[in-house]
């Protein structure tokens, strides 16, 4: 029974931990999730008419829970707050691949801090897996009619950013494209025509590594400090390999010895970059690979400018 139970639960972890993810943002909290309804799962005596319903009820109740404490900490947090960053989704479903990654993307788990844990819940089993009433009342724990008033809500919440991460697929690689080319080439001119004038560039440190000061606004601010980055990055042999984050455009920063160092994922809307991210807090990292010492590498950068003045 157990080899049966393992095997019916992998299929269906793929599904667990997408869920999970949208709900909680975190990758590690995530697979903590996931975990635990493996857990609780293998510890049930009964068989569930449905395995997918029973285990899709079983990680939304775990990652509320872990939801609400988590949002204790982040209220805390040092700096920006942005989710960890995803590679890749695991969950594959080629009809509905366009909103699946929509759903993923920095832009749409920003806005979905500002649900509350029901809120979230009841919107990602809704919108993005398209789960019957039913099943989300049982997920949740409220009646079907309080899970549509908890979705109205939701989507007003939603609503107002929505544009914001709603660009076409092609357009985005083309633009990312350019864009990581006049990075390498430290071209700031070609930099700037691809920045909307409001653009804004954050960094997320948690407190644990050297990050900007605040978030910079403006596509001349930006398009100089990009600049100021790939010189950064050739001073010390950093390199970066562009790829897919969050199903949007980026690039993961690795040091000289392969380490990984940063994140970095672009929004894009109307031809133009909207928003430059940069995720490079070591605790949010550690599932891309060994991490770098960015203090260290901090450290390095500074006296390699002193040496090239």
């Amino acid at each position: 029974m157990t080899d049966d139970k393992a095997e019916e639960f992998e299929g269906l972890r793929p599904l667990l931990f997408s869920i999970a993810y949208r709900i909680l943002g975190s990758v590690a909290e995530a697979e903590d999730a996931v975990q635990e309804t493996w857990l609780r799962y293998a510890a049930s005596t009964t068989r569930p008419d449905s395995t997918k319903a029973y285990l899709s009820t079983t990680v939304t109740r775990v990652s509320i829970d872990v939801l609400r404490s988590a949002r204790v900490r982040r209220e805390e947090y040092v700096g920006p707050w942005f989710p960890e960053p995803l590679l890749s989704d695991p969950y594959e479903d080629p009809a509905r691949a366009a909103e699946l990654a929509d759903s993923v993307s920095m832009g749409a788990l920003l806005l979905l801090e500002r649900l509350s844990p029901l809120e979230r819940a009841v919107f990602v089993l809704r919108e993005v897996f398209a789960f019957g009433y039913e099943d989300i009342a049982e997920a949740t724990g409220r009646t079907e009619s309080a899970c549509r008033q908890l979705l109205v809500r939701a989507r007003r919440h939603m609503r107002e950013g929505r544009s914001r991460f709603a660009a076409d697929r092609r357009e985005r690689v083309e633009l990312a494209t350019r864009f990581f080319d006049a990075l390498k080439d430290g071209d700031l001119d070609g930099l700037r025509g691809l920045l909307a004038a409001d653009v804004q560039m954050t960094g997320d440190s948690g407190g644990k590594a050297p990050a900007l000061a605040r978030t910079v606004v403006g596509a001349d601010k930006v398009a100089r400090l990009l600049g100021s980055y790939a010189e950064t990055v050739a001073l010390i042999g950093m390199a970066y390999e562009p790829c897919e984050i969050n199903g949007q455009p980026g690039a993961v920063f690795r040091d000289r010895t392969g380490k990984v160092f940063s994140t970095m994922v672009l929004d894009v809307l109307d031809g133009r970059v909207q928003a430059v991210r940069s995720v490079i807090n070591p605790d949010k990292l550690g599932h891309l690979g060994p991490v770098a010492d960015a203090w260290a590498a901090h450290h390095e950068i500074q006296q390699a400018r002193r040496r090239s003045r």
